[in-house]
């Protein structure tokens, strides 16, 4: 049962804090002779999330950190964290303060919510007078050091609303009646579920999502004004923005210092009117470098993907608010081309990775490239140009067989070479022979090692494969080409 009375819920970095926690929990830890060096990169992606906030893989970094923790004591680490309040006290913005009383006057209780683990956070909330924390939290063992394990979810983006939904259920608060204030697009499932969500020094993602849902913007960081009404701040006005082109503004290769890019001909992309882009795909991070590559033109794009990004918390949202179109490859509907169509039709340039997923098994290290007909039917329908990319090392990135980028290799990242070629001639009367004509086109961009026959190890066959599981090495050719 509900109480008529919400609950007012804070991120912690960039939002409630002036920058990012780690840095001081980093050096509490090592004072207290937790670990005994720094992370390599580690100051870099500080500076990284300080100006552009969460990243998958900066998150995907923080969800193991609780393997790390495993085997030390948790009373040394709350006792590191005591030590680090006083210092994250002083980065909390003035105008939290004003903030506080007005939720406390109208009988509210303040929730930090936050992905840093429990123990770390903990005795900032007491310091700040807040009434509870949610926030993630770590297994133990009898002997009261961690065990490695999450006990209770991962509390992040779509993992933070089931937290505090439990939270709130447990309290009779009622979300519709709640506040939620952060920084980060991530937080989009949260700030989605209450009725009063506010956005506060917002990352430049969640600027974009801030305008298309038509969030207020607060900032909580000008110098404290008793006069002054909180909830009277000025909001970022909404502006008649391309939102596209700001999002690509960001694709720059600062944000990804654990890989190098070498990138030529760009100019083969048409500085206006309508374009299929059409990439190969050898990694979940083609996308990135697609992006990146578009990004040093004066264009915007358009991306085709697979349902499962759209039905995807967060990322779903922003493709959406992008204009990214959703493929549903099960249904054999012909909207997504129809989409796509319309977005050619409108002078857009329009993404694509023609083979439709990342290669499996033995037909990843396959010379010779088999797509679906989609991007040839496309071409057909709209005589837009086709455009080809050819990628290549994006996998040592990103390969298929793990879950998350390899964030952490920023002293000797890998090179993805990424060319551009000229428009595939194409003739229009069969889909197949036009996917073959632009599969050879991208092959041709591809470094002559790509076209030696090889039989691949079975460690690189693993590579090629999703977490977890095991194929055949005849596999793939049962799986492709498609007519979808």
């Amino acid at each position: 049962m509900t109480t008529s009375k919400g609950a007012a819920f804070f991120d912690l970095d960039r939002t409630l804090l002036a920058g990012a926690s780690g840095e001081v929990f980093s050096r509490a830890m090592r004072e207290a002779g937790l670990v005994s060096r720094s992370i390599p990169g580690e100051n870099l992606l500080y500076r990284v999330f300080n100006t552009v906030g969460e990243t998958l893989p900066s998150m995907a970094l923080a969800r193991q950190a609780v393997t790390f923790a495993k085997g030390r004591s948790r009373a040394v680490v709350q006792r590191a964290a005591e030590h680090a309040a006083d210092a994250l006290a002083s980065m909390v913005q003035p105008l939290a303060a004003p903030l506080f009383e007005e939720h406390r006057a109208a009988g509210r209780p303040i929730v930090l919510a936050t992905t840093t683990p429990y123990d770390l956070v903990a005795p900032l909330a007491r310091r700040l007078g807040l009434d509870d924390v949610v926030a993630t939290r770590y297994g133990l063992n009898d002997d009261g050091t961690y065990d490695g394990t999450l006990d209770g979810p991962f509390v992040w983006s779509a993992g933070k609303l089931a937290a505090v939904k439990e939270w709130a259920e447990r309290h009779g608060v009622d979300l519709a009646a709640s506040f939620a204030y952060s920084d980060s697009v991530y937080d989009t499932p949260l700030l989605a579920a209450v009725g009063n969500p506010f956005v506060v020094n917002p990352d430049p993602r969640m600027v974009l999502m801030a305008a298309a849902r038509r969030w207020p913007t607060l900032d909580l960081s000008a110098a404290a004004d008793p006069s002054r009404e909180v909830s009277s701040m000025a909001k970022i006005p909404v502006v008649n923005m391309e939102i596209q082109r700001l999002a690509l503004s960001f694709t720059h290769p600062l944000f990804f210092p654990y890989a190098k890019f070498d990138i030529a001909g760009t100019g083969n992309i048409p500085a206006s009117g309508p374009a299929i882009v059409v990439a190969n795909h050898r990694s979940y991070f083609d996308a990135a470098a697609v992006a990146l590559t578009i990004a040093r033109t004066d264009r915007t794009v358009r991306f085709l993907g697979k349902k499962e990004v759209f039905d995807a918390p967060v990322v779903g949202q922003i493709a959406s608010a992008l204009g990214g179109i959703r493929v549903d490859r099960g249904t054999g509907s012909e909207e997504p081309l129809k989409a796509a169509a319309a977005a050619l039709e409108n002078g857009d340039i329009v993404a694509m990775m023609p083979q439709g997923t990342i290669p499996r098994g033995a037909g990843f290290y396959d010379p010779v490239l088999r797509g679906r007909w989609g991007a040839a039917r496309l071409a057909a329908m709209t005589k837009a140009p086709v455009i080809p990319i050819g990628l290549w090392g994006t996998e040592k990135v990103w390969p298929r067989s793990a879950r998350v980028p390899n964030v952490l290799n920023v002293v000797n990242p890998p090179v993805i070479t990424i060319r551009v070629g000229t428009e595939v001639p194409l003739v229009h009367r069969s889909p197949d022979a036009d996917t073959k004509r632009i599969m050879k086109a991208i092959m041709g961009l591809l470094p002559p090692e790509s076209r030696e026959e090889r039989v691949p190890t079975e460690e690189e066959i693993a590579l090629a494969m999703p977490p977890g599981h095991k194929a055949e090495r005849t596999e793939e050719g049962a799986r492709r080409p498609g007519s979808d």
